[in-house]
Parts: structure tokens; sequence; C-alpha cells
């Protein structure tokens, strides 16, 4: 990487953090305050909003610092998707949309990207079957990527530097791997990857507890489209090492995200019903901090990165037995945590009858060997009492027949 990018980088996240104190007073003044709520973890109002400071240095670095590395067609392809994503959560910010009116906004800027950036996913070649073609499902598989993983971003927003932080280790972990794994991928996407993590990284000391200001739905919503974007640069032709990566990498949020649209089906509960037993609710349930809660879930998410990096070093028949035993894992603490519910523990259920059956049966059995020992050495003793009663008898024969 060239030394006039690695500088540019460090202006990105200046620039961040010196627009951060002016986007805080704008939120004041145009009302994008989070009030104290039963939902809510802030005891006192909280300017929300904070994306747009890193929305605003991420763009100038792209427009001017770092012009000359990004194609025209996608920069401002992109940026179209962009500016809808944030006007969305800034209204959201300030008003407070229905969950089905910020999702016209994704809908809105997922179409842009889809049409004017060429941000879409055409083929799939499936382990041992080739490749296909999506033909017309290119457009609904593309749109279900870009929803899903911006809601999972904005759904994970509920701790101060939560979202930022996890971001943060999920677009390093995804420029890593764009730059030395995955060929596809073009340089400038990687560039753009790294430049956000500047402006982010601009952003968190003022985001982590305790916080001085909210990324509110304008930060998450943005975070998460842009994350949805540029996995998406490297999944044009997608294999199937290529899509696994970033759904590992974004582990966190997508297994939260999965577990309480299945929490809320399975309790009779719209998808949309917010309810305070997410992960980070669960773990500060269990007795943890706030902060600890944040340091802990960033530790989760760096294990997520950590065996994303081992899927392109892996055969094929590897990477499916890493993918099974993760699914096994990630299983066992969901359940172990209550993501799902207290009561709705299968997989630990079965291990635990699987176990107390199996420690029935050896300690059946260890008793029933104890028995037989016990058998075996009262027949000996018996054995031998009859010997010895036979041989005081034989020897107190010549003494009578003396007599």
């Amino acid at each position: 990487m060239r030394f006039e990018i690695i500088v540019s980088l460090f202006a990105t996240a200046i620039i961040s953090a010196v627009l951060t104190p002016f986007v805080r007073r704008l939120a004041f003044k145009v009302g994008a305050v989070d009030e104290p709520s039963a939902r809510r973890v802030n005891k006192v109002p909280m300017p929300t909003m904070g994306g747009l400071a890193i929305f605003l240095a991420f763009n100038f670095a792209t427009f001017f610092l770092l012009r000359a590395q990004i194609p025209t067609r996608q920069l401002w392809g992109i940026f179209g998707g962009e500016c809808i994503i944030i006007l969305t959560g800034v209204i959201d910010d300030i008003f407070v949309l229905k969950p089905y009116q910020k999702m016209i906004g994704i809908s809105l800027a997922a179409i842009e990207v889809f049409v004017f950036a060429n941000v879409r996913m055409t083929t799939l070649t499936i382990p041992f079957l080739g490749t296909v073609g999506l033909g017309v499902l290119s457009f609904p598989i593309t749109y279900l990527w870009i929803a899903g993983i911006t809601n999972a971003i904005n759904l994970l927003d509920g701790l101060d530097g939560l979202a930022t932080g996890v971001s943060i280790i999920a677009l390093f972990t995804t420029g890593i791997t764009g730059l030395f794994f995955l060929p596809t991928t073009n340089v400038y996407v990687v560039i753009m990857i790294f430049t956000l993590v500047a402006a982010e990284i601009g952003f968190l000391p003022y985001n982590f507890f305790p916080a001085r200001i909210y990324l509110g739905d304008t930060g998450a919503l943005f975070i998460g489209f842009m994350i949805s974007v540029f996995s998406l640069s490297g999944l044009k032709n997608a294999t199937f090492i290529s899509v696994i990566i970033p759904v590992m990498i974004l582990g966190v949020p997508i297994t939260d995200t999965v577990f309480a649209m299945l929490r809320r089906i399975l309790n009779k509960e719209p998808i949309s019903h917010a309810d305070k037993r997410h992960l980070h609710h669960r773990l500060m349930q269990m007795g943890l901090t706030h902060r600890q809660t944040v340091f802990v879930i960033y530790g989760i998410s760096l294990i997520f990165s950590f065996i994303a990096l081992l899927y392109p070093i892996s055969t094929i028949w590897g990477s499916v037995l890493l993918t099974i035993g993760i699914l096994i894992g990630l299983e066992l603490f969901v359940e172990a945590i209550g993501l799902v519910g207290k009561d709705r523990r299968p997989l630990l259920n079965w291990i635990q009858k699987v176990v107390t059956s199996t420690t029935s049966k050896e300690t059946s059995n260890q008793l029933e060997d104890e028995r037989e020992e016990k058998e075996r050495v009262e027949k000996i003793r018996t054995a031998q009492k009859k010997t010895d009663e036979q041989a005081k008898s034989e020897t107190s024969k010549p003494e009578k027949d003396k007599k």
C-alpha cells in the first residue's frame, strides 16, 4: 500500500475525530436525542446521529484524498446508495420511523447500488456441482444480502461502542482477506474498506463507554450497508469460500439477528418486535458489566475473524468440517446463555440425556462388577474355610487313634 494512501487513512481518522463534536451539537439542535427508557441502557439523554461524522469523513477521503484510487462509476454509484441510507437514518434518529419505513429506505439504497454501481452477485460456484448462473435471481439474492447485513448491524447497536468496535474488526478482516486471499476483489474496494475503518476509529473514542454520542440509525444503517456492499464487491462470481468468509466475519451480528428472529417466531411475536434478549442483554443479565459485555463480544468477533482467515488456506473438506464444528459450538454457546430462551436447549438437553444414560449404565456395570467381585471373594473365603476345617479334622484323627 503506497505511502500517500496510508497518510490519507490517518487524515481520515483525524477528520472523523474533529467532526464528531460538531455532529454532537447538531444532534441536540435537531432533536436527534435518545431519551432514557425501559429498553435503553443510557440514564441521561444521549445525542444520536453520530454516524454522520463517519459518513462525512469517509466521503471526504474518497472524493478528495483518494479520488485517483477509485473508479468513477463505482464511486458515484455507491455514493448514491450511501445518501439514501444516511437520509433514512437521519430521519429515523429525529422522528423515529416504523420498521417498514426503514425497509423502504434500505430497499431504495439496494436498488441504487445494484443498478448504478453494478454491485451484485451473478454466479455461484457450488462444491461438487460447478458454477450456476443466478440470472433473474441475481437481484433478490443481492437485495436479501444487503437488507440482512444492514439490519444485523443495526440490531447489534445496543451498547456504547459495540457496533462500532465489532464493525471495525469485521471490516479490517474483510480488507485483509480481500487483499491477500480473494483475487476477485479489486484494490479500490480494499482501499475503501480501510478508509471506513479509519473513519470509525476516529469516532470510537466518543462512542466507547461511557459514550458521549451514539451511532444512531444514521451510523448503524450506514455501516451495515457499506459492509454489505463491500462484501458483495468480492462476490460477483461467488464461490463457497468467498460467501462463507464474510458470513463468518459477521458471525456476531448475524447470530444475534438469526436467533432474535427465531426467538420471536417461537414466542409468536412479530419479527420487528423489540425486546431485551439480544446477545448483549443476555450477557449483562448474567452479571457482566457494560464494559465487560462489550469486550466479551469484541473477543467473540475476533474469534470469528480468526476462523474466517482459516478458510482460504483450507481444503474444501476442511472448510466443510470447520463449518460444522463452528455451527455446533455456536449452538452450544447460544443455548448456554439462553439467547432463544432459558427452556429452549435441545442440543444441551440431548447431551445431558446421553451423558446421564451413559453414566447410569457405567454405574450399573460398576455395581455389577463389584457384586461379582464380592461373590468371588466370598466363595474363595468359604472354600478356604472348608479346607482349613478339613485339615484340622485330619490333624486331630491320629491323636484319637493314639488314645
